[in-house]
């Protein structure tokens, strides 16, 4: 898994988000994840963090074991 994936996963159900991916151990399985958008607006955190997890389906339950979120909007 790439940074690119991720990015593309994500873009494609959150349309204005800006993020950006960091591998954490090198291996494609542990991401920390920045994304700011404006589907964000309204929602608490735990919200905007299920809409991501979401858009990545079901890579939250095979490629990608961990996943540090921070999420905002512009």
């Amino acid at each position: 898994m790439k940074a690119e994936d991720i990015i593309e996963r994500i873009q494609a159900s959150i349309p204005s988000a800006q993020i950006r991916a960091h591998d954490l151990t090198g291996g494609g399985d542990h991401w920390q994840v920045h994304i700011t958008a404006a589907e964000f607006s309204g929602l608490n955190m735990v919200e905007q963090h299920q809409l991501v997890y979401k858009a990545l389906g079901e890579w939250m339950a095979g490629p990608i074991h961990a996943l540090s979120l921070n999420t905002r909007t512009p």
